[in-house]
């Protein structure tokens, strides 16, 4: 076979491989538990990949010397994203799933792209040649097709008939010598032995009825997901395999590579399906299922490691809302994961969130972490309406935006600090300003008088909630003599320069009795000193 492009570091293992001594799994510690996370870089990380990651995360951290491996399998060069890698490994740090090996952290049993272990490939598939488990195939594109318009047309399941198995070693030497195409199969058994999944219990499929001999090396040399797979998965010492039940029909493919290279094959656990709320089959490419999209919504990662748990199990508890990542490996299970297929619900997924933002308010640093991170919310968002001066500092104070976290928390106004940008809360961040304000001076009231009678009451009342507030602006719309119209709109645009937004008494419940003083007295000197 032609070698390829792309170096592979000479490793034990390939050493072994080429003397012919195909290693056995007591090379490996199989002793410990070792699993990996091995997607392809062409999209963004998604809902059912985080979840396929977590559960090899836990289950290897729950296991004495257990490792976790991400392994980026890259071999379909036509499908690959710019930067899909580098954003894959972001989202995974994110979520606190660190690999103990992998591209960028290193190992014993590296590389971790497939694309840089092709020299492994192309000395794993002459043994198969040799041992006349797999076979070259000459078929040309146009017969393939023929083959499949012709299954077609006799209303069969397409796949390829298998002709290229019945050429001699010396047909094919000759077809060789002259450079023809080729590609390489795997001789597919008539009969599937039944394995024990993890989860399904005994199982077994025949694909041999459903599918012809499938193709282990490309035309370009570069090895299907199939072939790399098993290689791998054995080079690299994985003992269980965990991943969606959408791959279990391949499994028989793989335990027949093991066979055919006298390996033995790790143990196979399929999760079962993550659908939507519906119960439509959760897609792969929409945004709302993409964890980056999460992350950017301001969701925590530990709720969105719950929201993908609370389906799938694996605990003694119903769900793992408000555990943490620690919490989950100390009560993991695979004995205790489900078997049947579970439906998404954001509601939880809100829920989730809002008990970690409770719990991160009432403790020390992660409360500090939380208000440092509305301050950068609010000055990416609203820096223009924050004011000037005193009233912009106080605004940015962690007293101030500590005060308003607990209230919205505590009134269950909002699920994730990023809630408080939302138009509803605008007036939080606005403070009033010249501009905002100064047609009050024109107002059909005495919007002076109004505010200085408005702080002297709150200054003087005993309480500060919601039937006080409303009593005492009753009363002071009384005293005024005007109609309440006139009087709330311009106590609203006096506290944040808005001319519509909430209720004037959630306005002052939401800013506290100083800073409600506080604003209302700075419009106040805007309108009496301009």
């Amino acid at each position: 076979m032609a070698a390829l492009t792309g170096a592979w570091p000479v490793s034990r293992l390939s050493r072994c491989l080429r003397r012919g001594l195909h290693c056995t799994g007591n090379l490996y510690h199989r002793r410990c538990v070792r699993v990996r996370f091995a997607p392809s870089p062409t999209g963004m990380l998604h809902l059912g990949g985080l979840r396929t990651a977590l559960y090899n995360y836990l289950f290897a951290k729950s296991k004495p010397g257990g490792k976790f491996l991400l392994r980026i399998e890259d071999t379909d060069q036509t499908r690959l994203v710019p930067n899909a890698i580098e954003k894959l490994e972001d989202m995974l740090s994110w979520a606190g799933i660190s690999p103990d090996e992998g591209p960028s952290q290193g190992g014993s049993y590296g590389p971790y792209k497939q694309s840089e272990r092709i020299e492994l490939y192309q000395e794993s598939i002459k043994v198969l040649v040799q041992n006349e488990s797999a076979y070259h195939c000459f078929c040309t594109p146009r017969r393939l097709e023929l083959v499949r318009k012709e299954a077609a047309r006799r209303g069969e399941t397409p796949r390829y008939d298998n002709r290229c198995r019945q050429w001699s070693s010396s047909e094919v030497k000759e077809k060789l010598a002259r450079n023809t195409p080729y590609v390489i199969r795997l001789k597919l058994e008539a009969t599937a032995e039944p394995w024990d999944d993890l989860l399904k219990g005994r199982t077994s499929h025949n694909i041999a009825d459903a599918e012809g001999d499938p193709v282990l090396i490309k035309s370009d040399r570069f090895p299907t997901y199939h072939f790399a797979n098993v290689v791998d998965d054995h080079h690299m010492g994985i003992t269980h395999v965990l991943r969606g039940d959408e791959w279990q029909t391949s499994t028989p493919k793989h335990l027949l590579l093991y066979k055919s290279f006298g390996w033995d094959p790790p143990r196979y656990a399929h999760l079962p399906l993550i659908l939507n709320k519906d119960g439509t089959k959760l897609s792969k490419r929409g945004d709302d299922v993409q964890v980056e999209h999460f992350k950017n919504e301001g969701y925590y990662p530990e709720a969105l490691l719950n929201y993908v748990t609370k389906i799938g199990g694996g605990f003694s508890s119903d769900g793992t809302t408000g555990f943490s990542l620690e919490e989950m490996i100390q009560q993991f299970s695979l004995e205790r994961l489900r078997r049947n297929s579970g439906r998404l619900d954001p509601e939880y997924l809100d829920e989730a969130n809002r008990i970690h933002l409770g719990a991160k308010l009432g403790r020390g640093c992660s409360r500090q972490q939380v208000i440092e991170d509305v301050r950068t919310l609010v000055l990416a968002g609203h820096s223009q309406s924050l004011g000037e001066g005193t009233l912009r500092e106080q605004i940015l104070s962690s007293e101030y935006i500590g005060n308003i976290l607990d209230c919205a928390f505590e009134e269950g106004r909002i699920m994730k600090p990023k809630d408080l940008l939302k138009s509803d809360w605008r007036f939080l961040w606005s403070a009033p300003r010249r501009e905002t304000v100064q047609d009050l001076k024109t107002a059909s009231i005495d919007v002076a008088h109004l505010l200085e009678g408005c702080c002297q009451r709150l200054s003087v009342i005993t309480g500060f909630d919601a039937d006080q507030l409303q009593t005492e602006l009753q009363e002071l719309v009384r005293g005024e003599g005007y109609s309440a119209r006139p009087v709330m709109h311009s106590l609203r645009q006096a506290l944040s320069g808005l001319k519509e937004g909430p209720r004037v008494v959630d306005m002052m419940l939401a800013l506290g009795r100083d800073h409600t003083i506080q604003r209302l007295k700075h419009t106040l000197h805007i309108l009496t000193h301009s």
